[in-house]
């Protein structure tokens, strides 16, 4: 949703891109199905890698590494190490939604075309505690950040990408070659896909809907009340992308 005033900011972009901007986020899809089996061009994949590259970072230590997988027998032992996590997961879902859980598809590991492993290197930045003197793991937020990047990119290339998170980190470490320095942060799904779905999949199957916004909204300290203009603004806000 791009502005709508006619005060528009130095550097801001036009209409068109900024509409561009808003329906990345608001079509961006955690892709479990559709993919299609074409290979994913390596000038695309270089494309999202290098949005991922430009990622904000605290102290500028771009602690990321991108592992590309393609081979089937390697993605086939991860998809193994999946369904062992998942297996564990479901004993600690509550009986009443345990069976939508079981028909939940919550990866795709074999049918999209690669997988790609977005680590972050705790050793990067040892020397320099620029920003992480009180906040260590700001090194992990700023990956999640270069995870974001190359999603966004993704979707608008028409690339989907689903983020599986039901994987044991220390089992994918050790079959990945991991290092002890390093931590798995994002295994992601990525390829060509015959459709983006309207809304999320765990919305569409009833897990789960959207919070509004304004709830969650506080004025000048956790819980403060207040912003009522700002609420109601937001209230009265959609994604008109979606």
């Amino acid at each position: 949703m791009p502005a709508t005033n006619n005060h528009a900011s130095r550097g801001s972009f036009d209409a068109a891109a900024q509409d561009a901007v808003y329906r990345a986020i608001f079509t961006r899809r955690d892709v479990r199905s559709h993919f299609l089996p074409d290979p994913l061009d390596d000038e695309v994949l270089a494309r999202l890698l290098l949005a991922a590259h430009h990622a904000p970072s605290v102290g500028f230590m771009q602690p990321w590494n991108f592992i590309v997988i393609r081979d089937l027998a390697r993605r086939q032992q991860v998809r193994d190490l999946f369904f062992d996590a998942r297996r564990q997961e479901v004993e600690h879902i509550g009986a009443d939604r345990q069976a939508l859980y079981r028909k939940l598809k919550l990866e795709g590991i074999c049918e999209s075309p690669l997988n790609l492993v977005v680590t972050c290197d705790r050793s990067r930045s040892e020397n320099s505690p620029l920003g992480r003197w009180h906040n260590p793991e700001m090194d992990l937020y700023s990956t999640v950040c270069a995870v974001q990047n190359f999603w966004l990119a993704a979707r608008a290339e028409g690339v989907g990408v689903g983020w599986v998170s039901i994987i044991d980190r220390e089992a994918l470490k050790q079959l990945l070659a991991i290092p002890d320095h390093a931590v798995p942060v994002a295994y992601l799904c990525v390829g060509r896909v015959s459709e983006f779905a309207p809304k999320p999949d765990l919305e569409r199957h009833g897990w789960g809907s959207r919070l509004p916004l304004a709830d969650l909204i506080m004025s000048e300290v956790f819980a403060g009340v207040g912003e009522e203009p700002l609420k109601r603004i937001a209230a009265g806000m959609a994604p008109s992308a979606v």
